[in-house]
């Protein structure tokens, strides 16, 4: 018997997909290849800790912001989620300088006026496009790093607004300003720690499916789209599952999931095939996670950006050494010791192609090499504003981009899914739609990536199925 719904991929845009479908009516199957649903917002668990692998804090989840509506509708806003330090949910260190970035609009321009007092009516400027973000249209074609270098005097300035970023990728000849104004404006409204970790929003969302009537089944690993009379009737798995339905909808990277439609299917184009191909993806991430010993260091309820040089734009550019990293601490299980810390930066996928033939744990002595070598550069690179961070480490887990394409299936395991570009907004920027009647996209790659992000990409590809209305109740998204 067939389901109205079978979604592919159960990452934070499939599970929503699922749960708002399945509170529609719908019959609701999520198929996921792994062995347990999430994908990026899933947890691991080590030496007794639980792990995120891609959710650290959000923004805008407070009363009339953008994801508490959406949020309390999903039953997210019970979760317990810890408030991070309004004086500087964010703090930048840029060489030997360090500046908070404080909660609320106004708040944020009067903190970061004290250092760049002659930038005010810039910052106001600035923080008034993050207030009221105008449509695409709009700002979807105007250039991210252009625009900031119109607005503000100071480089410096521009590094610092600019720092918090690594939840981006940021290219200088590309990135959208529509893309980076999203990135950020949340966070400056109100910025949120999980406590517990990203399992939580999984299970969450999974109940709520099942609760509904829907299934998800993991080991679940799609490698077909079975079309018949130009629609998609069924998908198969590589155990020779064929699971049936009404309409498909794919959270998996659009240039895997066109490549389940064989070459000789005519519901693709052979000039959409081959733009679709063509499309560039983000860099992805290097991460250390840290386990600390105990009563070394106290939590702190805030993120931390460092970088050696005032070249936030650029210093990825540079694979020799790390030049900027993220330090994010996980809200403790009890007390008020830090004993869970992670560290970013990003890793250009020229780094990994030595190892793309290969899988997880069997990459040879070289790959564990260069993880050694980039995890203590990170960790050299943190200790700039936690003296002494090396000693307090108990054990350390290293992943890379290579991680994540194996585990989600994600091409040169892409941290911000497809890269949009302002040159070329609308070849760039997909729709839920496709040309194939039912079957329609969802997550990271189509509009905007993030947990915001996400959930709106979610709510957009809903609303092909149960209308504008539907989307119209959370926002206005153009």
């Amino acid at each position: 018997m067939g389901n109205d719904v079978v979604i592919i991929g159960s990452g934070l845009g499939g599970l929503i997909c699922g749960s708002l479908l399945a509170r529609s009516g719908r019959s609701v199957l999520v198929l996921e290849r792994q062995v347990q649903p999430g994908g990026c917002i899933q947890s691991y668990q080590r030496d007794g800790f639980s792990f995120d692998t891609g959710l650290h804090y959000v923004g805008g989840l407070a009363e009339g912001q953008p994801l508490h509506s959406i949020f309390s509708h999903l039953g997210l806003m019970q979760l317990p989620w810890v408030r991070l330090d309004a004086d500087g949910y964010d703090r930048v260190t840029i060489g030997s300088q360090t500046f908070p970035l404080a909660e609320g609009y106004d708040h944020f321009v009067d903190t970061l006026s004290e250092y760049f007092p002659q930038e005010r009516k810039a910052l106001e400027q600035y923080v008034e496009l993050m207030r009221h973000l105008p449509p695409m249209k709009e700002i979807g074609i105007i250039g991210a790093y252009d625009w900031l270098n119109s607005l503000f005097h100071d480089p410096l300035l521009i590094n610092v607004l600019s720092g918090p970023a690594l939840k981006m990728e940021l290219r200088r000849e590309s990135l959208p300003l529509f893309n980076f104004a999203h990135g950020m404006s949340s966070y400056i409204a109100s910025s949120w720690r999980l406590k517990g970790g990203g399992h939580l929003m999984v299970s969450t969302l999974v109940s709520d499916i099942q609760r509904m009537g829907g299934k998800v089944i993991c080991h679940a690993d799609v490698n077909q789209l079975v079309e018949k009379e130009g629609r998609i009737v069924a998908v198969r798995c590589t155990n020779g599952e064929t699971y049936e339905g009404n309409v498909f909808i794919s959270d998996v990277h659009p240039q895997v999931t066109f490549s389940w439609l064989g070459e000789e299917s005519r519901l693709l184009k052979k000039t959409f095939r081959r733009r679709i191909n063509e499309l560039q993806n983000t860099f992805g991430m290097f991460t250390v996670s840290l386990i600390l010993k105990k009563g070394v260091l106290p939590y702190f309820n805030h993120n931390k950006y460092v970088y050696l040089k005032p070249n936030v734009w650029t210093f990825y550019e540079d694979t020799d050494s790390v030049g900027g990293v993220m330090v994010s601490c996980r809200v403790p299980e009890e007390g008020n010791d830090a004993r869970q810390i992670d560290l970013m930066t990003p890793m250009p996928w020229t780094l990994c192609e030595s190892w793309t033939d290969t899988s997880v744990g069997h990459r040879g002595e070289t790959y564990l090499n260069l993880k050694n070598r980039l995890a203590d550069e990170c960790i050299n690179l943190a200790e700039r504003v936690i003296p002494g961070l090396k000693d307090m480490v108990e054990k350390r887990y290293t992943s890379t981009p290579l991680t994540y394409r194996d585990y989600t299936l994600t091409p040169c395991g892409s941290a911000y899914g497809m890269r949009k570009d302002y040159r070329n907004i609308l070849m760039t920027t997909l729709s839920p739609r496709t040309p194939v009647p039912n079957l329609l996209l969802t997550g990271q790659n189509l509009i905007l990536h993030g947990i915001e992000g996400v959930t709106k990409t979610a709510v957009l590809t809903c609303g092909e199925l149960l209308g504008k209305d539907f989307v119209n109740k959370f926002w206005d998204f153009e």
